[in-house]
């Protein structure tokens, strides 16, 4: 399971918007320059994270994008799913119920892949922007390590 570099790209730029200040609308190129993210491609993510309702924009000088709720009112689940679709381990279909499975244990899979999908998208619904911003700004600790990471 990986989340998508779109995903990962949108995280970031709101992130950033989130630690930049709530009201002042931040232009792309800045967001750009923070996050070290390519430019055209963030304008690609932008606009989907706007119409998603999670961003505003402002045309004009001065202009640029704000979040359009509090930092503890936007889930990362909310971002990922803005640019990449729904959280999801696959699209594999929906298991048959009553063991009238067309093929050797594929039903039981299907009903794992869907069970992992719903953990991960609860996974992303509790954490929020706020929750990151705190854990960037050293007010809160970082996520421990699933055991796969530990050395």
């Amino acid at each position: 399971m990986k989340v998508s570099t779109r995903g990962d790209y949108a995280c970031r730029a709101l992130l950033s918007l989130a630690l930049h200040g709530l009201d002042a609308p931040t232009s792309v190129r800045d967001i750009a320059e923070r996050t070290g993210l390519p430019q055209p491609y963030l304008e690609q993510i932008l606009l989907a994270l706007k119409g998603a309702g999670l961003v505003r924009s402002k045309r004009g000088v001065g202009g640029g994008y704000v979040l359009a709720h509090r930092p503890e009112n936007i889930t990362l689940a909310q971002i990922v799913s803005a640019v990449d679709g729904p959280i999801v381990v696959g699209d594999f279909g929906e298991p048959h119920q009553n063991g009238a499975c067309d093929h050797e244990g594929q039903c039981v899979l299907l009903a794992i892949w869907g069970d992992v999908g719903a953990q991960m998208r609860r996974l992303l619904e509790a954490s929020t922007l706020a929750d990151v911003v705190a854990i960037a700004q050293g007010r809160a600790a970082w996520p421990e390590p699933s055991p796969e990471r530990r050395p």
